[in-house]
């Protein structure tokens, strides 16, 4: 599932975010990879945890109200409360599943017929920062064994960095995708997230060869890229 993706608008290249430190937004995500069942289904989890300069409140708001939703990831619409159904502009939709504010939330991942699911917790680090912990699991299927947890993982890490955009620069464009994409500093990202997705899967028990050639198609997808590049 390539998915989960911000948005970077073209004019900041000539700007502020040329102004992000890149391996520091990559060094300040931690990863990590389950193997489980679900529905009685072999899966895999996709678990991603990073802190953020400001209060559990606020990052609550940020991940939970229409209004900033667009500011850093993509416009949600729908009855966002326990048991309402959302829909993400151009991407998933789903069903409330649980809903604990400022805590926890979680729901269902709907996209092209198959359906996965999203657990979000926020816990205070101190009254001034707290950390977001996003686990996305999913059955185990051939696009797993492809591209490995880096098609799911990459895509939320840049929602991270657009989070992080925002909150370091509220009143700036959000990060746009394709215009980051096709920059160096985007390339040298996802291939950078790529590569810690393919360690994370193999300190999770997977082949060291075939979780590496998973997280190189990966990074040749999101860099857009031959895999031989």
């Amino acid at each position: 599932m390539m998915q989960a993706t911000t948005y970077i608008s073209a004019n900041l290249y000539k700007g502020d975010i040329m102004l992000i430190d890149f391996e520091h937004q990559l060094g300040a995500v931690e990863r990590k990879v389950v193997s489980l069942e679900r529905n009685g289904a072999q899966a895999r989890a996709v678990i991603l945890s990073r802190v953020y300069e400001t209060t559990i409140d606020d990052l609550w708001d940020a991940l939970t109200t229409k209004e900033r939703l667009p500011r850093w990831f993509a416009p949600v619409e729908g009855d966002l409360k326990l048991g309402g159904r959302y829909q993400v502009e151009g991407n998933a939709g789903g069903k409330i599943v649980e809903c604990e504010p400022p805590r926890k939330f979680s729901l269902t991942w709907e996209i092209f017929g198959d359906v996965s699911w999203v657990d979000v917790s926020l816990n205070a680090e101190n009254p001034e920062s707290a950390r977001l912990t996003l686990t996305h699991t999913a059955k185990l299927s051939s696009h797993w064994e492809e591209y490995g947890p880096g098609a799911t993982g990459v895509g939320w890490e840049l929602g991270l960095l657009g989070l992080a955009h925002y909150f370091a620069n509220p009143k700036a464009e959000k990060i746009d995708e394709e215009a980051f994409a096709a920059t160096s500093e985007g390339k040298a990202f996802a291939k950078g997230s790529s590569k810690h997705w393919g360690d994370a899967a193999v300190s999770a028990g997977e082949a060291l060869e075939s979780a590496h050639a998973a997280a190189a198609r990966t990074a040749a997808f999101y860099a857009g890229e031959s895999e031989a590049t």
